[in-house]
């Protein structure tokens, strides 16, 4: 008997640091072609899938701008390193043969759309694969910020944030403390009040008031998106 998927439509977020593996910076193509084989496989069962990206492997925005470079204009910066990964993505899926579009917050029309809420609705109904660059495109927002605002405004099911050096949401880093504590479950609520940073402040209030689940888990093995998908217990998971 087949197993159907626990989540119709997903909107996943990968940070740029994932996508640059133990290389910190750029791209690793070994690690695109992982997490993208992962992909095609939610595809395959039937999800429809978007995906967010950030661009920590190129600029940090404000973080790398280190107050020589205006806030506005780092922010910004950040966003052209978005389209850089959610380009590579895009290639390395259609190299396997797998429909994909990339929308971006800020108008680039000569290499994506510009995002539009209904074509985007169209393209997960005909089985696209939908990455979204640039962020919100405005300064002062994160791409996990970015993340929550796509969820919310294409009704996906779940959001998934696959993270790299972690299984979980623990009440510590637990790289730091070997006594740190993993939640299986926890609320929105509860991140906040502990403060443990699992998105900024911004998103975690947006996916509380909007009551859109967070499952949190180890991207060291990219099939955990597929897992989490047919509905496996893995990582955390927010309500």
């Amino acid at each position: 008997m087949d197993v159907k998927p626990k989540y119709r439509r997903v909107m996943l977020k990968l940070s740029g640091e994932a996508l640059a593996g133990d290389k910190r910076v750029g791209l690793d193509f070994d690690v695109l072609q992982n997490v993208c084989a992962a992909l095609k496989k939610c595809v395959a069962a039937g999800v429809q899938v978007g995906v967010i990206v950030g661009g920590g492997n190129f600029w940090r925005g404000a973080k790398d701008g280190n107050g020589k470079v205006d806030r506005v204009r780092a922010d910004h910066m950040g966003m052209m390193g978005t389209v850089m990964n959610a380009l590579a993505v895009a290639d390395v899926l259609e190299q396997m043969d797998v429909p994909v579009r990339v929308q971006t917050a800020l108008e680039i029309r000569a290499v994506a759309e510009p995002y539009i809420r209904a074509r985007a609705i169209r393209h997960f109904e005909k089985g696209r694969v939908v990455i979204f660059g640039c962020g919100v495109g405005r300064p002062y927002f994160s791409t996990d910020t970015a993340a929550v605002l796509c969820a919310a405004e294409l009704k996906a099911d779940a959001i998934l944030l696959g993270k790299n050096g972690v299984d979980g949401i623990y009440d510590s880093d637990p790289n730091i403390n070997s006594d740190a504590v993993k939640f299986d479950e926890i609320t929105y609520a509860d991140i906040l009040s502990r403060q443990l940073g699992v998105m900024d402040s911004t998103a975690t209030s947006m996916s509380m008031d909007n009551q859109i689940p967070l499952i949190v888990f180890a991207l060291e093995d990219p099939d955990n998106i597929y897992r989490v998908i047919m509905g496996e217990k893995l990582g955390s998971t927010v309500s």
